[in-house]
């Protein structure tokens, strides 16, 4: 596997190497300054987080539910992406999230906007790329609506990745799997002076997946740097650089529109043409973010960043029956009744997803007669752009999904058209909150954002297609009652804005876009933090209209409309951190009721909506032996219940339940600290649906990888 790194970090390395030989009066040094690290041992933390929902606060004072995946549990885990990410929390899961392509989430039920539901050090980034992790320290949840300075998103929540900060560090880290895939991850930084220090992640992978002809490859470099010139200022910098190449593996679809595939292969590249290309993502990702404190009560916060992905769409996509003889008289976005699939030349090159933010904070604490106040006013300007070219979308033969490899056929001639501005979205945001103490127990949180929305979308011909401009004051409450410090009891009422989803190809009002849906949520929760053991439990209803694809007596047989309620009502339980000394837990529960109400279609309403399993379970336990405490052992199991998906709910994906095992040495060699990890996912080898979920008004179904072992080797340089 040949690395390829930039000039600048080559230059920078023997500055990073040279920490553990001289290092010893700086870090005299620096116990004097406010520079110190924060040693991350928990899954959760007390610093402050990165989203500003609620204003800068701990996690015991956030009237929301908030998981923090801290880098323990993602390197005890061996976690490459976000498909495995959402194993960790029962309130996640996958949404349309293909092998060898950028993937998506779900989060109590509603999948994340790409557009707004992903952030990098609380700014927003563009969702269409795969996300390393190699240089993050820590990821945060935040679930259901996103708060005073979340702008125009959907309703289930945000994923906000933080960097790692610069620390005396230098650790090398070998990875390699069961299908023969290898990994190089290098981690170096140190404190340069006592204020300025810096950070490096390199990062390489060469691809071997369990999807046959789906191997790839990807190079990561991320470089952080925090300078302190002064005990009131903070100024942290971050750019990460990431390329990856790997063929997408297209998703099954219901046989006929009502069956499941009865033997699915998770093995199988559906479509598969020895002429396909795969799919080339560049992601860049940069933050800047100031922090300056004015006298002892008052802070200033500013940032801004960017966010750019570039995508060679490229794939031999299995996709409907249109072409079939069997399908003549049936739905052809759908697989055929048989297992019959059509296979389309896909080709969208420079597909380019851009995404511009800045925002501006204010937060000081004052008092009126006997209240305490915490104020935070802000500002937050966002602007995200689609530019792509006409697309190559052509038939080229067909294949059934017991083919182990389909007929080769011959590509398309068509070539992609010229470059278009397809999107351009400007969001504006100005907000307020109050956080005031009523004595010593209770805290009374009130806020408000107008939020403030431009978009203009062109057709791939430049054309105007559409012209959206809204603008919306939507508030936030919450009571937080703390009758002991680690004892937290919240109410919370927040409202959230959404954009109106576009009508599928299939539906008589094609590439219209239904107006955006007002969101509200009523929740409460209790977090609670017991010896070593973090407990919480929140209660939520979500609520926004619903916009589906009707059924009626048109040509195209439906017709994308807006009518009802859907409403996601639950219960979230969580336990994380030491049961006792060397056994440690993270485990959640996640109960969701999600109906549609009101749709006039008695069909749709009074069962489950579609990818959203009524429970989920996650549960992890790490050991260490007492008569071998070099040694961990780790055991672990996730649960889904039956999954719909349809929307009628007449066919539904199995219950499924995996489990994982793993061993992990922790010891010294040759002087060094030395870290060994064996782990291996699905260890019964289950065959499983894990995701259902859908795109572009389309239906697909992706099975559970297989049982993969996989050994890493962190040495401590």
């Amino acid at each position: 596997m040949a690395l390829r790194f930039s000039p600048l970090l080559l230059a920078l390395l023997p500055l990073l190497a040279h920490a553990a030989e001289d290092g010893g009066d700086a870090k005299n040094d620096r116990r004097i300054t406010p520079l110190a690290a924060v040693k991350v041992v928990g899954k959760r933390s007390d610093s402050d987080s990165s989203l500003q929902a609620w204003g800068a606060a701990r996690a015991q004072d956030i009237p929301a539910s908030l998981d923090v995946i801290g880098r323990q549990q993602i390197d005890a885990r061996q976690i490459r992406s976000l498909s495995e990410l959402v194993r960790e929390d029962a309130a996640l899961g996958d949404n349309y999230a293909p092998v060898g392509y950028y993937q998506n989430i779900s989060i109590r039920g509603y999948p994340l906007d790409l557009g707004s539901g992903y952030r990098f050090n609380g700014l927003a980034m563009t969702g269409e790329q795969s996300i390393a992790l190699e240089d993050k320290q820590q990821v945060e949840v935040l679930k259901g609506l996103a708060g005073i300075d979340a702008g125009v998103l959907e309703p289930g929540g945000v994923v906000n990745f933080v960097s790692k900060r610069p620390a005396d560090v230098r650790t090398l880290t070998l990875g390699t799997d069961s299908h023969g895939s290898h990994s190089v991850a290098l981690d170096a930084g140190r404190w340069l002076s006592p204020s300025f220090g810096i950070r490096a992640n390199l990062g390489g992978e060469d691809i071997h997946s369990y999807v046959r002809h789906a191997d790839g490859h990807r190079t990561l470099l991320a470089l952080a740097a925090d300078w302190v010139p002064t005990a009131a200022t903070r100024l942290e910098l971050d750019v990460s650089d990431q390329h990856g190449a790997q063929r997408s593996a297209s998703g099954y679809q219901l046989l006929g529109g009502t069956r499941l595939p009865p033997h699915p292969d998770p093995t199988r590249m559906l479509g598969y043409q020895p002429w396909q290309q795969p799919v080339r993502i560049h992601s860049t990702n940069t933050a800047a973010r100031l922090r300056h404190d004015l006298g002892d009560a008052w802070t200033l916060r500013l940032a801004a960043g960017r966010s750019r992905s570039a995508i060679d769409d490229n794939v031999a996509f299995a996709y409907g029956c249109y072409y079939v003889a069997a399908c003549a008289s049936l739905p052809g976005n759908h697989f055929g009744p048989n297992g019959e699939y059509d296979i389309y030349d896909y080709r969208s090159p420079d597909d380019t997803r851009t995404s511009d933010s800045a925002r501006a904070s204010l937060e000081g604490r004052f008092a009126t007669g006997t209240l305490q106040h915490v104020l935070t006013l802000g500002a937050d300007w966002r602007h995200r752009s689609i530019t792509r070219r006409a697309s190559v979308n052509e038939y080229v033969g067909s294949a059934n999904i017991d083919d182990l490899d389909p007929p080769v056929y011959a590509p398309s001639p068509k070539q992609p058209g010229p470059r278009v501005r397809r999107l351009d979205s400007r969001q504006h945001t100005a907000f307020a909150l109050d956080r005031i103490a009523l004595g010593s127990y209770w805290q009374l949180l009130a806020g408000v954002q107008a939020a403030h929305l431009e978009e203009t979308a062109r057709d791939k011909h430049a054309a105007i297609t559409r012209t959206t401009r809204l603008q919306r004051t939507l508030p936030q409450a919450a009571l937080i009652f703390q009758p002991q410090p680690d004892l937290s009891l919240y109410a919370s009422y927040s409202e959230g804005l959404a954009l109106g989803k576009e009508a599928p190809f299939w539906t008589s009002n094609d590439g219209d876009v239904l107006g955006p849906r007002l969101s509200r949520q009523l929740e409460s929760g209790v977090k609670y933090r017991w010896q070593g053991l973090d407990l919480a439990g929140a209660l939520f209803r979500l609520w926004q209209p619903y916009q589906f694809a009707r059924p009626d007596a048109s040509s195209a047989g439906h017709t994308f409309i807006e009518q009802g309620r859907e409403t996601h009502a639950g219960l979230e339980l969580s336990a994380n951190g030491e049961l006792r000394d060397g056994l440690r837990l993270e485990a959640s529960l996640a109960w969701l009721r999600a109906r549609a109400s009101g749709t006039g279609i008695a069909a749709y309403e009074g069962h489950q909506l579609a990818n959203v399993p009524a429970l989920r379970g996650s549960v992890h336990l790490d050991y260490r032996l007492p008569w071998q405490p070099q040694v961990s052992v780790q055991v672990g199991g996730r649960y889904a219940a039956s999954n719909p998906a349809t929307a009628d709910g007449s066919v539904r994906a199995p219950a499924y339940a995996v489990f994982d095992a793993g061993l992990r040495w922790q010891g010294r060699w040759a002087g060094r600290a030395l870290t060994a990890q064996l782990g291996v996912d699905n260890l019964f080898n289950r065959v499983y649906w894990r995701d259902v979920g859908s795109a572009y008004g389309d239906t697909y179904l992706f099975p559970g990888a297989p049982r993969l072992a996989r050994l890493s080797l962190r040495v401590d340089l």
